[in-house]
């Protein structure tokens, strides 16, 4: 048996909790839906959402991250071992689709060191992108957890103002999202 922990905005599962073992993952259908895997319920979870600028979200996984050639197969088909194993890992830690701004399609997070002559690291931003909204998501579920607690009223209280100064400072981060309902809130004035 599953307990739901997050929703999207139609109500449907996007994350559960084992009740066995505690163990969280995403949503995957059950038993009764068409098809299986969490991929097909991120596609049918981005086709809800709709895209405002008329694109799909970043995917989970991209050639740009890759770090090894593709591997050959015995049979001759060409097996992607490394995306493959990135996408379970993402789908697993509740990496959601999420349309990103139009302007950062294909750009490049950079940190360049203040000291001349260190070396600059990069990633592609739809890496960046992906962390962002795998915090957002957590806190939401950290937020969910917090209001079906049996905790007092006032430690719920004083734990919902801890998430929502979370949320406030990573409000810098909402130039990343597409869509005004992706966006990081806090609990002051924007």
């Amino acid at each position: 048996m599953h307990a739901v922990i997050v929703v999207d905005e139609g109500g449907q599962p996007i994350r559960v909790i084992c009740g066995y073992c505690g163990s969280q993952h995403n949503y995957r259908g059950g038993a009764s839906a068409e098809g299986s895997g969490a991929a097909q319920d991120a596609r049918a979870l981005s086709q809800t959402r709709g895209a405002p600028s008329g694109r799909a979200p970043f995917p989970i996984v991209s050639d740009r991250e890759r770090i090894a050639p593709p591997m050959s197969v015995s049979d001759g088909t060409t097996g992607d071992l490394e995306l493959l194993l990135r996408r379970i890992i993402r789908e697993e830690t509740g990496i959601t689709p999420v349309v990103p701004a139009e302007k950062w399609r294909g750009g490049t997070l950079v940190l360049r060191p203040g000291t001349a002559g260190l070396q600059e690291k990069s990633w592609p931003i739809e890496t960046f992108f992906h962390k962002i909204v795998m915090l957002r998501n957590r806190l939401r579920t950290l937020e969910q957890h917090i209001n079906a607690s049996n905790l007092p009223e006032d430690l719920k209280v004083k734990l919902q103002s801890y998430v929502s100064g979370c949320y406030g400072s990573l409000t810098s981060f909402n130039v990343l999202f597409a869509a005004d309902e992706d966006q990081f809130k806090g609990s002051g004035v924007d």
